[in-house]
């Protein structure tokens, strides 16, 4: 091995043991890197920037920024709402109405975090008082926010279709089935739990109840149809749906629902910043690392390396799943895909996958990664809801983890399940 794949990789490794942000310790490798080998340091801010020129990464801050203004206009609750008076008859309602509820979220915001953020901060201390432990609840609204990236549109989809140079709204199309698989499993767990606990249904609702939390929620349940409807038809790029995202909620929060004031923008628009901030960030500093991943083939003697000796494509998915989620549970998930996906590409090249499945299996991998111990992030953003310890939670998680680890084996195995829709749709 070179002494430029020495610093890359054992410089890196090293600096995240010692706890210096992913970013950082990115650019920093890559400084050192460029140091050894010679080269003008005028490459690491050239490749930074020609890192995040994609057209296609604008959807990033836009989509962070319509999740924001909606939550912050209260769409979220009226999202609760017209969720409660659907499922709350069955065993274990309020655990229904938080799993159906992230999953219209999740077709505003596209991220996990803000999922989880938008419906755990409402919906765990109600489940805590209708019976269920403050653990399973929060291990719940957890898992339910994992939907943010595989339901379109996804922020995760956005950034892999730009590393792989594939279609986003087709990689959109895909997340739907597994989409409906995990919240199928999550309310087959909370039903068993209900039982098991002994927790009541609630009273079914009546029709003008489900007919006045309709009318309520209206605008909120017409955003996802208005984007999503939009790029699957092709009036709009899922670049140009972040912008229309965005100009729906300012109209719906500031003029129709009147919660947000225009004054507000200015404070909604910088934490949106903030949050888009950091991917970016991520990227940029990612691409210079991957530039010399790819100079010193790096990537390609890894994935010769991981799948040495296997001959059988089956096998090669396991061994490449296996990698992934335990990379997911240590590594930011973003990072992952930048600095692991030629890695990843040139897996599935010599498999002969589609990549369109290929790039589902990718989404769904980094999405279960935010409620993977240690460092999911949706396990945080649980955390600083209820106050419960990691350990906690993680205890409580791991039903819910069997149900995404099974959509995973059924997304890798069944190509079906990513690919009949895009290609109903799009071929």
């Amino acid at each position: 091995m070179s002494e430029v794949s020495l610093v890359l990789t054992g410089g890196f490794a090293l600096l995240l043991v010692l706890g210096v942000p992913f970013a950082v310790a990115l650019g920093l490798c890559t400084l050192a890197a460029l140091l050894v080998a010679d080269i003008d340091l005028m490459v690491l801010p050239q490749m930074m920037l020609g890192g995040t020129q994609s057209f296609s990464l604008l959807a990033i801050p836009f989509f962070m920024l319509a999740g924001e203004i909606m939550t912050r206009g209260g769409l979220s609750q009226r999202i609760i709402n017209v969720a409660d008076v659907l499922v709350r008859h069955l065993r274990g309602g309020l655990g229904h109405v938080t799993i159906l509820a992230a999953a219209i979220f999740a077709a505003i915001s596209g991220s996990a975090p803000a999922t989880t953020a938008a419906v755990g901060s409402i919906l765990i201390p109600a489940m805590v008082e209708r019976g269920f432990s403050k653990p399973f609840a929060t291990a719940l609204a957890v898992s339910a926010g994992v939907l943010g990236p595989i339901i379109p549109p996804s922020i995760a989809a956005v950034i892999w279709a730009v590393i792989a140079e594939t279609s986003i709204a087709q990689l959109f199309v895909a997340g739907v089935v597994p989409g409906l698989l995990m919240i199928s499993g999550f309310m087959a767990i909370t039903w068993w739990y209900a039982k098991r606990h002994n927790i009541p249904a609630q009273p079914r609702a009546g029709w003008n109840e489900i007919a006045a939390a309709f009318k309520q929620g209206i605008w909120a349940l017409l955003a996802p149809l208005l984007v999503l409807g939009g790029i699957y038809t092709g009036v709009f790029t899922p670049t140009e749906a972040g912008v229309v995202s965005c100009f729906y909620a300012i109209v719906v929060g500031v003029f129709i629902e009147r919660r947000i004031r225009l004054g507000d923008l200015g404070g909604i628009i910088i934490s949106a910043a903030r949050t888009s901030g950091m991917i970016m960030f991520i990227i940029a500093a990612s691409s210079g690392f991957g530039w010399l991943i790819a100079q010193e083939r790096l990537a390609v003697r890894a994935a010769e390396f991981l799948v040495t000796g296997i001959s059988e494509p089956w096998m090669v998915l396991i061994v490449l799943n296996v990698a992934i989620v335990i990379a997911c549970a240590v590594m930011d998930e973003i990072a992952i895909m930048v600095i692991l996906g030629p890695m990843f590409i040139a897996i599935a090249q010599r498999i002969g996958m589609d990549p369109i499945q290929f790039g589902t299996i990718i989404v769904t991998n980094v999405a279960m990664g935010m409620a993977i111990p240690p460092i999911g992030y949706c396990l945080f953003v649980g955390m600083a809801i209820s106050k419960l310890s990691l350990g906690a939670i993680s205890k409580a998680i791991w039903p819910l983890l069997v149900v995404m680890f099974i959509v995973l084996g059924l997304v890798s195995f069944v190509p079906a399940i990513s690919l009949a829709l895009p290609t109903w749709l799009y071929r």
